[in-house]
């Protein structure tokens, strides 16, 4: 299995020598991956779960990029509709272009109404807005000429360079859990990559996408990926203040590779932690134990 770290781009530990620090600290430790979250703005109702500012996705990945040379870089996930679909396109290319080929596209329709609302997003359109952008997006990517016509967006007679660096392009990770996410995942999705979900929810759903992918005659389904809250917890001591409510993995290193053995019997293949800290010191802690008492227990 591999391992990735969510980089904290919103709430509390979003500094920029936080960010830079984590990206860093994680190629050191050996992780595979990091990866950060999506917001443009935050509605007051949801500054408590989100955090009141939230650093853009791939901006943050830039400079991730500067500061690694090995991990993937990832978005867990990019809400598809809340930009112009060429733009995110370029951003996305340029990214894998600069990286040396190192982009994985998570991806989501959205869930926040009043967030969509101040960007002008459709809310009740954001799931086949998501679809029309993400085919014009592959488009620009693979075609030398590329020519899109839908509903949403338009574009003909236009050169788009650089393409990314791996092809056809980079990775698109599906996210969410619903019958929508796992059809688009079936559709095009390299992986599904859904968040803190339950060994029960992820053989459910391993299910329901091999019945989708051989209605549509996918030889292979995409590969199960996960993001999940974790908090290492050291012998004799209690988790810490920071732990939140959910679908958490919480424990001392034997119950925690216990239990991710159990993921990794439902199919997932690269696990995405976001660790539960206070404070940078404690993050920093956070990643080296799991580094050096829980990983190297990993079949």
């Amino acid at each position: 299995m591999q391992v990735g770290v969510w980089i904290p781009n919103c709430r509390h530990l979003a500094t920029p020598e936080i960010i830079r620090h984590t990206a860093v600290r994680a190629e050191q430790l050996g992780y595979d991956s990091v990866w950060v979250s999506d917001h443009v703005v935050v509605p007051d109702a949801n500054v408590d779960r989100i955090g009141a500012g939230i650093y853009d996705p791939l901006v943050t990945l830039a400079l991730a990029a500067g500061a690694t040379s090995r991990v993937r870089l990832g978005t867990t996930v990019l809400i598809v509709p809340y930009r112009n679909p060429v733009v995110t396109a370029k951003m996305v290319s340029s990214l894998d272009a600069l990286s040396g080929g190192r982009v994985v596209l998570g991806v989501g329709a959205g869930w926040l109404a009043e967030e969509s609302a101040a960007l002008g997003v459709p809310f009740a359109e954001r799931g086949a807005m998501t679809d029309e952008y993400l085919a014009a997006m592959r488009e620009l990517w693979t075609s030398p000429a590329p020519s899109f016509a839908g509903k949403y967006t338009q574009f003909s007679g236009l050169h788009f360079e650089p393409k990314p660096v791996q092809k056809p392009h980079p990775p698109i990770w599906v996210g969410g859990h619903g019958r929508a996410s796992l059809r688009r995942a079936a559709e095009i999705g390299a992986a599904w990559h859904p968040i803190n979900r339950s060994a029960a929810e992820l053989r459910a759903g391993r299910a329901e996408l091999a019945r989708l992918c051989q209605a549509r005659g996918r030889a292979a389904p995409p590969a199960i990926t996960l993001r999940n809250d974790l908090c290492v917890v050291r012998p004799g001591r209690p988790a810490g203040t920071s732990v939140r409510g959910g679908s958490l993995l919480v424990g001392e290193p034997p119950a925690l590779v216990e239990r991710i053995a159990e993921l990794a019997g439902c199919g997932v293949e690269h696990l995405v932690i976001e660790f539960l800290a206070a404070d940078g010191p404690e993050l920093d802690e956070q990643m080296a134990l799991f580094a050096g008492r829980v990983r190297p227990k990993l079949a």
